[in-house]
């Protein structure tokens, strides 16, 4: 695939980019930061209405039979607006494991949900910094979990999660119905992610896959949400960009647009530069979806977004100055959702590890 969109893909943009841009601002987001456990329903209601939890789930359990490339589509339009639920993301990551690696039993009673978006889903692996832990705080005996997922997006209203647990001797990734699981809410700076401790005691769970299968699956699933993830960053760094763009050109100082300085002028060239290889980096991962260097096509493109949300969120307010900070301007939900975003699914200490250990390989 070239790193153009082709019409059908361009439609999609603008139309996801029309109703986001219509049902989603600032003053509908700010109250979510002083509430924990709330989302913003809306957002959700909006990504079900217009079947964006269906979009890249198979048709014969009512998804739309498209791929990664669409849903990144719908993300980088969500990262735009800063949307208010962390579900899209997580929905996909559930979706996909039970796809891949379920059951047909479990395939009829989860993907039909998950795909409408009646179901909430969550993985539950991917929280923090160390995604993908050695050892996780979950033990299966049997089939029932015990101990703790810690941090986990979208905890709060899961109605199912994916686990990696420490089997007997092995690793295993299991499938949890989340009812009548105990859960403890995480208050953060970006409380529209409903982050929640799960504390499993006797809980039972499906398996999906054990041994080193258990964890190649899970860096998989973990690599398509990263995937997904870096979209959403990098519409967020877009739309930071034209924000300090349209700014520098309308803010005088001097007799002149703060524009024609070049401190300001670099830094907003600078940001361009970044956002153009993130946007790259994301569809060039997109399209990878199944072949065998797609981890290190998913690893690149978190790397680049991350490095490019982050920027624009500290160089966009710097370049506004002391309005920049103020509440009721916003710029302060781009700077909490790219700090949470850099952390969902692993840190970029762990993608510059997979990658690393990547490149090392073909090396090799």
């Amino acid at each position: 695939m070239t790193i153009l969109y082709d019409e059908g893909q361009q439609a999609i943009a603008t139309e996801s980019r029309r109703v986001l841009e219509a049902r989603s601002g600032v003053e509908a987001l700010l109250p979510l930061l002083e509430s924990t456990g709330e989302y913003h329903r809306p957002f959700w209601d909006t990504a079900r209405e217009q079947g964006w939890t269906a979009l890249a789930l198979p048709e014969t359990y009512g998804g739309l039979g498209l791929g990664l490339i669409e849903l990144g589509l719908i993300a980088h339009q969500a990262g735009r607006s800063i949307s208010g639920a962390p579900f899209l993301t997580s929905n996909f990551g559930a979706a996909k494991a039970i796809e891949l690696y379920g059951t047909d039993a479990q395939k009829a009673r989860w993907l039909p949900g998950l795909a409408s978006g009646e179901t909430i889903g969550a993985i539950a692996f991917a929280g923090g910094p160390d995604a993908m832990p050695r050892q996780p705080e979950v033990t299966l005996t049997g089939d029932l979990l015990d101990g703790f997922a810690r941090g986990v997006s979208g905890g709060l209203a899961a109605d199912v999660a994916i686990v990696l647990a420490n089997g007997p001797g092995m690793a295993a990734l299991v499938l949890v119905d989340l009812a009548g699981v105990e859960r403890s809410a995480i208050a953060s700076f970006d409380n529209s992610r409903c982050l929640a401790d799960l504390h499993f005691a006797a809980t039972p769970a499906e398996s999906l896959a054990v041994g080193s299968a258990a964890r190649d699956a899970a860096l998989h699933i973990l690599a398509l949400q990263a995937v997904v993830t870096a979209h959403e960053q990098t519409g967020g760094a877009e739309v930071l960009m034209e924000i300090a763009r349209d700014y520098a050109l309308t803010r005088r100082a001097f007799g002149q647009p703060i524009g024609a300085f070049q401190s300001v002028k670099h830094r907003i060239a600078e940001l361009y530069g970044l956002v153009e290889l993130a946007r790259a980096n994301c569809i060039h991962a997109a399209a990878r979806e199944g072949q065998p260097d797609f981890i290190t096509a998913a690893a690149a493109a978190r790397l680049s977004a991350t490095e490019a949300y982050d920027t624009a969120a500290r160089d966009c307010i710097q370049i506004h100055g002391g309005i920049g900070v103020t509440w009721e301007l916003g710029l302060h939900l781009h700077m909490r959702r790219a700090r949470s975003l850099a952390i969902e699914q692993g840190s970029s200490l762990f993608w510059e590890d997979v990658l690393v250990d990547r490149l090392a390989g073909e090396a090799a």
